[in-house]
Formats: C-alpha cells, structure tokens, sequence
C-alpha cells in the first residue's frame, strides 16, 4: 500500500467540476489580479471568521512582514516568538531590520512556552509572534495577559491552524492581527501561493492593504512606498469554493487524528499528540514523538508510507541565526525534540484502512525493538 503525506489530488476530484468552473471564470472574465473574486473571499473569510478585515496577499510569508511594517518594528527593536516553526516566523523579523528572539517551546504542546515569554521582554521588544503549530493553538489568554501588561502587540502567525480554537475563539483573533498561509498542503489551501491578513483594527487593516498595493489604494495615488502582493483571482476563486467545505475537512481531520490516537495509544516507544484543554485542535499535521524517529520513518518508507520532519531543526539551531549566538541547550526541548518528532500522513481524505495500516506498521516496528 502505497500512502502519501498529503493527496491534493484525491480533494481536487472531489470537488474537480465547482473548481474547474471557478477557474474557467476566472479566464474567461481576465479576473487575474484582484476584481471579483478576491473581494469575494475577502468577504466570506471575514464572515465565515467573524472578523471586520481580511486582505488578501501573495503569501503567508508577507503577511507577517506587512504585519510588523505597518506596526512601525525596525532596525533596533526585537520581537519575541517560537523556536520550533517554518523560518517564515522569524525571516520576516529580521526583514523588517529587527533582531528575533527565540522562546523554547512547551514540552507537551508544542506551542510557544508561554511560561518563558516575559523573562525575553525588554525595552527594545516590539511585539510578541505566537505560531500555532500543526493545528494546536497557543495558550492565548495567557499571551495576551503579557501583551497588555507590557503593551505589547500579539501578532498570530495562524499558517498551520486555521479554525482552530481555544474556548471558543478562532486562532488569529485575539491579538491585534492574524496571518495566514494558504500555501496548498495548508487545512485550506490554494493551488499556488497566497494568504491574508486579519484584524479588527481599522487603521491596521487600511496600512496593510495599502502596503501590499505599491502604497496606494487607488491606482498611482501613492500615499507610502509599499510592496507588490496580492492574490491573484485565480486562487481567490478556488479558495471561494474550499471555504464550503472547510468545516467539513477540519472535522474528518479531527476524526483522522482520534482514530491515529486508539491504533497508537498503547504502543510503548511513541508519545501521541496531546491536545489543550478547552481548544479545538485541526490537526494540520499529527506529530508523534520517539526516540527512534530516523529507524521509524525508514521502516514506514519501506512500507509504502510517506512521512515528514516539521522540524528536524529549531530555528535558533540554524546556520541562518548563527549571529544570534545561541546554542541548542538554550532551548532544551526544542534541540530534544528536533531528533523526535515524526509527522504521520493526515488529510481529510486519507481512509480509515489506511491509517489502520499505518498504526499496524508501527506497532510490529516497536515490537521488534
């Protein structure tokens, strides 16, 4: 049995005649950049998220960075977030002209150690970039405590958990802004790159829109200089027709994860994913954790089972911050589980028979070491 990471294509024939129609209009109207359909689903994120502003942009990378830009972070300032995510996190600090500053990551969820966050506050920190990771949102009311007590903004980077929750609340709404990635193999994906930006702050939203415009919001009316991104309406359109279906996907994800969970739940050699009391997590990724990680994932690549590593190296751990002078026992369990942790294949469309065979595969490998 031959079973991968992800399967796009098994979701684009279960919805190939409303996407293939949504590009054909595309095309057929020259919607290319910007026009309907991306007004579109900036309205039906900003109705399905209960939120005021969604804009739209190329990427989820951009929108951190417009973010911060239009928060006024630059040279000299620093800005707290996570040790364990895509670099995307921190990259869009130090394009800014800001310095990042890493915080290990709790051992249970993985999250940002929210316990850690105020020893790294300083005069020159700007803001706070909680990451929630594989569809586990963060301990917010907690981050957003620290927030105010410094006036710090919270700034969610929200890439991995879309409609994730914690007591009732979407990720991504609770801090001053959210972004989003809508990169293809995301909960809600695109067929290329794109994402957003959300906020229920008016004068943020009217900056970044302007920002991501070349500075205008009407053509050659520059009031700033700005950067070029936007989406283009050819993922507009396909995501308009994913958001019907988004809810439905989230919860076969959660589903997946639970059966994942009775297959592996006594097998000796892994620990399974934990989730936050009073959240719901969308299971972007299921990560479990062993000390054979590297035998495990070449046993299951035997086997027709294609894994993945998210991430086989904590950022402060990378040749890229090697200015930053940190070492990998200032951050314990990031460096710990950097050699543990194993993304097992999860997508709303993947079968229970596969995940059986999945769990079984692991559970002979455990019992032959």
């Amino acid at each position: 049995m031959n079973i991968p990471f992800v399967d796009l294509r098994k979701q684009y024939l279960s919805i190939k005649e409303e996407v293939d129609r949504a590009i054909f209009e595309v095309i057929e109207n020259t919607a290319f950049i910007g026009g309907k359909h991306v007004e579109e689903f900036e309205r039906n994120f900003e109705k399905i998220y209960n939120i005021k502003h969604c804009i739209s942009v190329a990427n989820g990378t951009d929108s951190l960075y417009i973010i911060m830009k239009m928060l006024n972070i630059g040279p000299g300032d620093e800005v707290i977030t996570v040790a364990n995510s895509w670099i995307s996190s921190s990259e869009t600090i130090s394009q800014t002209g800001a310095r990042p500053v890493f915080v290990d990551i709790d051992p249970t969820y993985y999250t940002i150690d929210e316990t850690k966050i105020e020893k790294f506050i300083n005069k020159n920190t700007k803001a706070i970039i909680p990451v929630h990771i594989h569809g586990q949102i963060c301990n917010m009311e907690k981050i957003i405590e620290i927030g105010k007590k410094f006036n710090l903004p919270v700034i969610e980077d929200c890439a991995q958990s879309h409609f994730s929750e914690f007591n009732g609340k979407y990720a991504g709404t609770f801090g001053i802004a959210g972004s989003f990635s809508f990169y293809p193999g995301k909960n809600l994906g695109a067929y290329g790159d794109a994402g957003c930006i959300i906020t229920n702050d008016d004068d943020l939203a009217l900056k970044c829109r302007m920002f991501a415009r070349h500075g205008a919001l009407k053509k050659h009316n520059h009031l700033m200089e700005g950067v070029n991104s936007r989406m283009d309406g050819l993922q507009a359109a396909i995501l308009n027709v994913k958001l019907n279906y988004i809810h439905s996907w989230t919860n076969s994800r959660i589903e997946k994860a639970q059966l994942y969970n009775e297959f592996l739940k006594n097998i000796n050699g892994i620990v399974i994913p934990q989730i936050r009391e009073n959240s719901k997590h969308t299971f972007h990724l299921y990560v479990i954790r062993t000390k054979l990680r590297d035998e495990l994932m070449s046993f299951l690549k035997h086997w027709g089972i294609e894994c993945a590593i998210h991430y086989p190296l904590a950022l402060p751990n990378m040749p890229a911050y090697k200015y930053l002078d940190y070492n990998e026992a200032d951050f314990p369990v990031s460096s710990l589980y950097q050699k543990q942790i194993l993304s097992l294949p999860i997508y709303p469309e993947i079968s229970s028979d596969q995940i059986k065979f999945i769990s079984e595969k692991i559970s002979i490998f455990f019992k032959d070491n």
